[in-house]
């Protein structure tokens, strides 16, 4: 709960952020865009490595 507070608090408004551990199981869904933020640092918890989530355009996904 403590890693999910810091990352919520160092988001951006209307962004979803996610940590490197999601990152790594989600990756390799078509049906997502990933921006890495590089570390951030997180009170506590130190330097983490977040990514923006996006949906990919229909256009993109493979059936």
């Amino acid at each position: 709960v403590n890693t999910a507070s810091r990352m919520e608090s160092s988001g951006e408004v209307g962004q979803v952020n996610i940590s490197e551990a999601t990152y790594e199981l989600v990756k390799d869904n078509p049906e997502f865009d990933f921006t890495t933020r590089g570390k951030i640092e997180a009170k506590g918890k130190g330097q983490l490595e977040m990514y923006f989530v996006e949906v990919s355009p229909v256009e993109d996904m493979v059936p």
